[in-house]
């Protein structure tokens, strides 16, 4: 007994070692971000400025709008609550920068090419479905979407979407948002393709986020992520009980993969449970896979669904 325990606290320093090896070397990347606070100027800007603000930023004013929409909008009462309230959640540059370098550092170490991005803030009449967006080298954050859980703004925003509009779920849209560059689209419908793509994200998000809490990772509360935890084997029987890895019903999708506020198992628990729990079985696939072989992640990104799944040796805990 003493031997494996000895083996076991050997391989678990090892790999604390290895790890702070890692995160040694990814401090060292140098990132220089640049953030431009459009929120912060348009904010401060008079009818007279419009102008200006319409030549230093046109990806922000589509000709197909006339001047009077903005012009209305930078008078507008609740606009302007909307902005005094994201400045007061965000302001200095330096509360984004200590979320985005380390991510962006992470990002570089393990996926070279990357470019860092411009980085443009912006309200966006809490438009949580485009939260955070990337194209052509420009990163566009919606500060409006993280001023707190329980923010007023935010009434009548069903909970399971509110519950992640907090200052500490940047850093996991915005690795989101560049996962979703390097993941190879599933080339088949089956469940299991879907999930063990959102496991490919979230495996991602273990690499990019090392403080983040998995339950942050996922946008689940802490009680959520214990429940996932802790009915992980009853979930997977039922899924294999019922032939449902293979299954391409597209309402596999909305019962266990979309954002909702419970899946839906069409039983008792379902109240009880979290939605996008397809996600979190992914996840501990890919996870699973990854502890059990050698493989880069790079290659994990474009590897087939059936393959990862079937090499993974993936066993829910009882």
């Amino acid at each position: 007994m003493k031997y494996f325990v000895l083996v076991f606290l050997g391989a678990f320093f090892f790999s604390c070692s290895n790890r702070s090896e890692v995160e040694g070397e990814i401090e060292k990347i140098p990132i220089n971000i640049e953030i431009i606070r459009f929120d912060k100027e348009f904010a401060a800007a008079t009818p007279a400025d419009l102008s200006s603000l319409k030549a230093k930023f046109p990806a922000f004013f589509p000709k197909q709008y006339n001047d009077s929409i903005w012009l209305e909008k930078l008078s507008d009462t609740l606009q302007n609550q909307l902005e005094e309230e994201v400045i007061k959640t965000f302001p200095k540059d330096e509360t984004l920068e200590d979320l985005l370098v380390p991510l962006f550092q992470h990002i570089q170490y393990y996926f070279p090419k990357f470019m860092t991005p411009v980085v443009v803030t912006t309200t966006s009449d809490v438009d949580y479905r485009n939260k955070v967006i990337l194209a052509d080298g420009m990163l566009v954050i919606g500060l409006d979407n993280y001023l707190g859980a329980e923010h007023r703004f935010y009434e009548g925003i069903d909970n399971y979407i509110s519950k992640e509009m907090k200052p500490s779920q940047i850093g996991p849209d915005v690795a989101e948002t560049y996962a979703r560059q390097y993941i190879k689209p599933p080339t088949k419908a089956s469940f299991l393709g879907q999930i063990i793509y959102f496991g490919k994200e979230l495996y991602l998000k273990d690499l990019w986020l090392p403080n983040t809490t998995d339950a942050e990772k996922i946008g689940y509360t802490e009680q959520e992520f214990e429940w996932a935890a802790e009915n992980e084997e009853y979930m997977w029987r039922y899924f294999i009980e019922k032939e449902l890895l293979y299954s391409t019903d597209p309402k596999m999708g909305a019962r266990f993969i979309s954002p909702a506020p419970f899946s839906k198992f069409y039983l008792e628990i379902d109240n009880e449970s979290p939605g996008m729990l397809g996600r979190y079985l992914g996840w501990k696939i890919v996870r699973a896979y990854m502890e059990n072989n050698k493989t880069d992640v790079q290659r994990l990104m474009v590897m087939d669904a059936d393959e990862i799944f079937l090499n993974s040796k993936y066993k829910p805990k009882k």
